[in-house]
């Protein structure tokens, strides 16, 4: 699978809940895993490799892969923390975002089991980063205007080199 790269439309678009818990699901899944991996990534949404599903991977601390199909953040912590977020459709953009340390996501799993996660730290971040994606949010409309201009203006002077 190719990542889509920013501007591309589809970024902003909303995704559609899966409905078909199938064979062909488990091999999207399996394939944006790898697509994960070997982009270096720690988390990757389904409409960053041009599927509108309601889908993202997460690689977790301990090496393992979690998947979230269908997500919904239940509940955030009250404490928040500021964060350097990158993303694998702006490759090379960094900038520290703030959200909650903590959140209770409930999705489904790729067999289509419905379960429910408290996630904290990193894997917290990635989930958030990542449902944002299904929403058609990125990471940089959490910057000022000011620091968005920049990164964006930064990111097109790489594209062209």
């Amino acid at each position: 699978m190719e990542i889509v790269l920013y501007p591309a439309d589809i970024l902003r678009q909303k995704t559609v809940p899966v409905t078909d818990f199938d064979g062909q699901l488990a091999d999207f899944v399996q394939a944006m895993i790898t697509t994960m991996v070997g982009g270096r990534g720690i988390g990757l949404a389904a409409p960053q490799v041009n599927s509108l599903r309601s889908v993202f991977v997460a690689q977790e601390e301990d090496g393992k892969t979690a998947v979230f199909i269908n997500p919904e953040i239940i509940g955030t912590s009250l404490e928040t923390v500021p964060y350097e977020e990158g993303c694998l459709s702006i490759p090379g953009m960094y900038e520290e975002v703030v959200r909650p340390e903590a959140v209770v996501v409930q999705a489904y799993n790729v067999k289509g089991r419905p379960f429910k996660r408290e996630c904290s730290g990193l894997l917290a971040r990635i989930v958030q980063h990542e449902l944002d994606h299904l929403k058609g949010v990125l990471f940089i409309d959490y910057l000022s205007t000011m620091k968005r201009e920049r990164l964006l203006k930064q990111y097109e002077k790489n594209l062209k080199k």
